[in-house]
């Protein structure tokens, strides 16, 4: 049985508002600059859930701010520092087409993303090497722009209360980016990410459970000469359905680095990261002219960190139908 109309437009959510890739001002997680492709918390509830055949806009405002005292080291866009503060304010669009016709018995979805928005560095210093002589204290720097852009494919199956999803995901080195920059919003690397995923989820008594497994491939930024590491990701969600329209629960993450950087400009070793984190979640469905749209809010703390920065971000997402399926 394939779930009913009104829990799809959550699935095209948590699949697509997430949000593919990773913003290069994030301070997110190890890697070069303590920052990923991946940008952890992209699923979470109802992701392996079929999704409405047809065109779909999710729009996604997202916030963060993170730091790390002046005791760690980072190299970011061929320099080093010591101690991070991270803010960034983005919008990302995530346009997405729902095929009718099943591929390999489950459906396939396309989507491509994009970020337009502002991110704020400071740090404590910048370095010559990692013996910590100072050329500067207390840098800072801000970049308004583009981000890379995120194609994604996913499959979904649909077996009674269970549900599954396998995806692909790249990253295409188009966004703002500048060698010796602190703050950038692409990550100036190619990048492709493989995963799989599963959600329970009982219409009648409203409850729900998802997580997503993946796995992250860095190519190398040739401008630094830095190669990150493998990434392992496991994004998750529960929630209760309160009524036929609202719903609230836990979201989390976990992200761990499972090979080290390398490269020529990998001057602090393999500087393998980790971190975890927790947070609530709201999702409320209503009408506009006929059509569901839906509207989430999501938060995360992030604990357990090393070699990154540590701090919260906030998810305000809309998903907007468009056009349905031809067929």
């Amino acid at each position: 049985m394939i779930p009913s109309s009104r829990w799809r437009p959550l699935a095209i959510v948590i699949a697509l508002c997430g949000l593919p890739g990773a913003i290069g001002v994030r301070g997110a997680l190890a890697d070069e600059g303590g920052v990923s492709f991946w940008l952890p918390g992209q699923f979470g509830s109802l992701a392996a859930v079929p999704l409405e055949p047809g065109w779909s806009l999710p729009l996604v405002y997202y916030h963060t701010s993170s730091d790390a005292g002046g005791s760690k080291d980072f190299a970011i866009g061929g320099q080093l520092t010591a101690g991070l503060d991270v803010r960034a304010d983005l919008l990302f669009a995530v346009p997405t087409y729902a095929f009718a016709d099943p591929v390999l018995g489950g459906q396939l979805a396309l989507s491509m993303g994009a970020a337009y928005g502002t991110t704020e560095v400071s740090a404590n210093a910048t370095l010559t090497g990692p013996q910590g002589n100072v050329l500067t204290q207390n840098p800072s720097d801000s970049v308004t722009g583009l981000s890379d852009l995120y194609p994604q494919a996913t499959l979904r199956w649909n077996k009674g209360l269970h549900n599954f999803i396998a995806y692909t995901m790249a990253g295409i080195p188009v966004g703002a980016y500048e060698t010796g920059r602190l703050a950038n919003i692409g990550t100036n690397h190619w990048a492709i990410d493989v995963g799989g995923g599963y959600t329970y989820l009982n219409e009648k008594t409203g409850l729900e459970f998802s997580a997503v497994l993946g796995l992250t491939y860095n190519f190398e930024n040739s401008d630094t000469n830095y190669q990150n590491g493998i990434d392992l990701h496991l994004d998750w969600g529960a929630s209760q359905f309160l009524s036929e329209r609202v719903h609230i629960g836990l979201v989390g993450y976990f992200y761990d680095q499972v090979t080290g950087d390398s490269g020529s400009g990998a001057v602090l070793g393999d500087f393998k990261s980790r971190v975890a984190a927790i947070g609530p979640q709201i999702g409320y469905l209503f009408k506009v002219k006929d059509r569901q749209w839906y509207a989430n809010l999501k938060g995360y703390w992030e604990f357990d960190a090393e070699h990154r920065t540590e701090g919260w971000s906030i998810w305000l997402t809309v998903v907007i139908p468009l056009a349905p399926s031809a067929k």
